[in-house]
């Protein structure tokens, strides 16, 4: 009989936790998404079927996932676009008070309450908040459905900028400064070293970053229903009102698994093609 790998031992627990924490509850709603739904009642019908799925294939489900991966994709690039600059100078600054104000300014965003963070956005951005006239000078109207995307996306952005910030420093502080000053003693500027050096030996961590945004964007719940006004309507929204509001168990678990599979295929989608980019 075969032993184990010292590597297989140490994997044995972490699997069996994610086994079980993770796969159990995945294994019962994909049970529950295949129920037939009975109105009025908290159980589900007896035998199997695909109707659940089926009904997500109308336009208003599809329009859904659309605006969930479409502000999701376009909030996970400005993340990373805002987070690089943040991260470089969090690492290269000469100053030893610029680096320590922005590590600290990033690692208080993440503790900072969720909640409050949303309240003061709508608080400062809504349609009588001081910062509302800046929407004015774009051309979006404060009440308009626009401007309520651009609420949601710059909620999410409070969550999504820190955590690709500090992904971030930890692949600028990988890469040796002598890099840069190879480059400059070759007559590169300092920002020509940044952009044809330091970048594209940062590239795989800003798509990991890119990733990781979009992951935690498409699973957002609390953003699109505080700040989205019922006009933006998310996935997750849409999975809360079948759960708690109609009890429509294996719609929401339908809603739910489905947007499991489809969040596998964009990830790992882009995940590949930014492989093949950087080959």
């Amino acid at each position: 009989m075969r032993r184990l790998p010292f590597a297989a031992w140490l994997l044995l627990p972490g699997g069996l936790a994610l086994l079980l924490l993770m796969g159990g509850p995945v294994a019962v709603l994909l049970a529950e998404s295949l129920r037939p739904f009975v109105p009025g009642s908290m159980r589900p019908g007896e035998g199997l079927t695909l109707q659940n799925y089926r009904d997500l294939l109308a336009p208003a489900y599809l329009f859904y996932a659309w605006e969930t991966f479409r502000i999701g994709l376009i909030v996970s690039a400005l993340s990373v676009l805002g987070a690089a600059p943040l991260a470089f100078a969090a690492v290269r600054s000469p100053r030893p008070a610029v680096r320590k104000g922005l590590l600290a300014l990033l690692v208080g965003l993440l503790v900072m309450s969720l909640i409050a963070r949303l309240y003061a956005i709508e608080m400062a951005w809504g349609s009588l908040g001081p910062l509302a006239p800046i929407g004015a000078l774009t051309g979006i109207a404060p009440r308009s459905p626009r401007y309520a995307e651009v609420q949601v996306a710059i909620g999410l952005l409070h969550f999504t900028l820190p955590v690709v910030a500090l992904m971030l420093v930890g692949a600028f502080r990988a890469l040796s400064p002598r890099l840069e000053e190879a480059a400059a003693s070759l007559g590169a500027t300092r920002a020509d070293a940044v952009l044809s050096v330091v970048l594209p030996l940062a590239a795989p961590a800003m798509v990991s970053g890119f990733l990781v945004a979009l992951a935690m964007c498409i699973s957002n719940f609390i953003a699109p229903l505080l700040l989205g006004r019922g006009v933006v309507v998310f996935t997750t929204s849409l999975m809360y009102t079948r759960f708690a509001d109609i009890g429509n168990y294996p719609s929401g678990a339908a809603i739910g698994i489905s947007m499991l599979l489809l969040s596998f295929a964009v990830v790992y989608g882009l995940a590949a093609l930014a492989r093949r980019a950087l080959r």
